[in-house]
């Protein structure tokens, strides 16, 4: 049974010191540490890319160990997506001072979920204080008139000059992060502040714009497919930002095997191959994750065509 060491602090200006002292005693001892820099409470722990390391490598019996609980979770829809997958997977959870030090938070009994939940609520509560407060902070100084947040990385001309380079041109995004010396991010959120991207949710590719892909053939009918899909290739799916992917999920059948389960999932082959390339790099980080996106995989490879 190992002892998993879980930081998060919220901003890129604050440190994870003072979760390093509370937890000093584990951190000599060796044990791992997984952490989140500059990473809101807000964004659920089950979607973060430190804590999903830290479950992929955890086994039955062992225990998260965090300094206090709003570094996991500071809201009650996160502790209600949390302790299912702890539960399930037989983890516990432990503060690791103050009066919450003595109890496993992830224990399956009906007095820790209340506790947990009242305390998840008080958690978000004080969130929304700071989130209310930080707002009239920023009204009153945009009403004295003070400038407000950090400075644009194009100025107009550039930003016009992108936009009629990729619509005109059909010069790719890359290409253009590239010329003007900024991210790909950047240039594909000035093109979709312009509208110039008639789809613009698909903010991982580096298609050129529309001057480039007219007259494309129209893709093959996309048969449907019964694949099985693991349980933790299921859980990373869930934060893939693609919503036919989370769509499909949640209307799957859930199979139990012994321990582990996998989602009975009937899709289009391409959403089955969408999931393998959307999980692979998440999952490639331990022997757990590989191996489910191997047997992922070799399932969607071999799967039967429905009719």
């Amino acid at each position: 049974m190992t002892d998993r060491l879980y930081l998060r602090h919220s901003t890129d200006k604050q440190t994870d010191a003072r979760q390093r002292h509370a937890l000093a005693r584990l951190i000599k001892a060796g044990a791992p540490v997984y952490d989140d820099p500059a990473t809101s409470s807000r964004v659920l722990s089950l979607h973060r890319t430190g804590f999903q390391q830290l479950l992929d490598e955890a086994a039955v019996g062992d225990t998260i160990r965090i300094a206090d609980a709003a570094r996991l979770f500071r809201s009650v829809a996160d502790v209600i997506a949390l302790r299912p997958v702890l539960i399930r997977r037989g983890l516990h959870l432990k503060v690791e001072s103050g009066l919450l030090s003595g109890i496993d938070l992830a224990a399956d009994d009906a007095g820790t979920k209340m506790v947990v939940s009242v305390l998840a609520a008080v958690l978000e509560f004080q969130r929304d204080m700071i989130s209310e407060n930080t707002k009239e902070g920023v009204a009153a100084a945009a009403a004295s008139g003070k400038t407000l947040g950090r400075p644009t990385a194009l100025d107009e001309d550039q930003a016009a000059a992108v936009v009629t380079a990729y619509t005109e041109q059909g010069v790719a995004v890359k290409a253009l992060a590239r010329q003007y010396g900024t991210s790909p991010k950047t240039i594909r959120r000035i093109l979709d502040d312009a509208g110039a991207r008639e789809v613009s949710e698909h903010q991982d590719s580096d298609e050129p714009g529309p001057a480039a892909v007219d007259g494309q053939e129209e893709p093959a009918v996309d048969p449907t497919v019964v694949v099985d899909v693991p349980g933790l290739v299921a859980e990373h799916l869930q934060d893939s930002g693609d919503e036919a992917i989370r769509r499909f999920l949640e209307g799957g059948q859930t199979i139990r095997r012994g321990q582990g389960y996998s989602v009975r999932v009937p899709a289009p082959l391409s959403v089955h191959v969408a999931m393998i390339e959307r999980s692979s790099t998440g999952l490639m980080r331990s022997p757990a994750g590989r191996k489910a996106h191997r047997i992922h995989s070799d399932r969607v490879t071999s799967v039967r065509i429905t009719d």
